[in-house]
């Protein structure tokens, strides 16, 4: 039985922590949305610590390994896909954002985000506000709440 095509996917820049990846591969199979990993990740994409936070559902996930941003964006872009950033850099609250059908939403590195020509080539930049004076939200959770609302909007309206 094949998959169903995705309406939404998530890209991962270079991703450092393993459990983050692994939780985020759990979501996006029980969603049913695809995740792109760019690599280089911080990590062997084979680590237990991937393997314990995903649990099984990782064979269930939709998974696309870029070898670098170039290869995804050329690839993102012949396949249609708007690019929308989560960061804290970002005016726009996720929540009055509009998402469509077919966006990618990229969330980057633990360490460091994504560098200024990602930031910029991105069609759409968004962020979750939070309290004053507090750097950023888990990775995981960034995701969950970010594909949540995109889904509420395209999904399940």
């Amino acid at each position: 039985m094949s998959q169903p095509t995705p309406k939404l996917r998530i890209a991962l820049y270079q991703p450092d922590i393993p459990g983050n990846t692994g939780t985020i591969l759990r979501l996006a199979a029980c969603m049913g949305c695809a995740v792109d990993i760019i690599e280089p990740a911080g990590f062997d994409i084979s680590d237990r610590n991937l393997k314990r936070a995903g649990m099984d559902y990782i064979s269930a996930a939709m998974l696309i390994r870029h070898v670098n941003f170039e290869h995804f964006n050329a690839w993102r872009t012949k396949e249609g896909h708007r690019l929308v950033l989560a960061t804290t850099k970002a005016a726009e609250r996720y929540t009055d954002f509009t998402f469509r059908d077919g966006d990618t939403l990229l969330f980057g590195r633990e360490s460091a985000g994504v560098p200024d020509e990602v930031h910029e080539m991105a069609d759409a930049r968004i962020v979750i506000p939070m309290q004053p004076g507090l750097r950023s939200i888990n990775l995981a959770v960034s995701a969950a709440m970010v594909l949540g609302e995109a889904m509420r909007q395209t999904v399940w309206r």
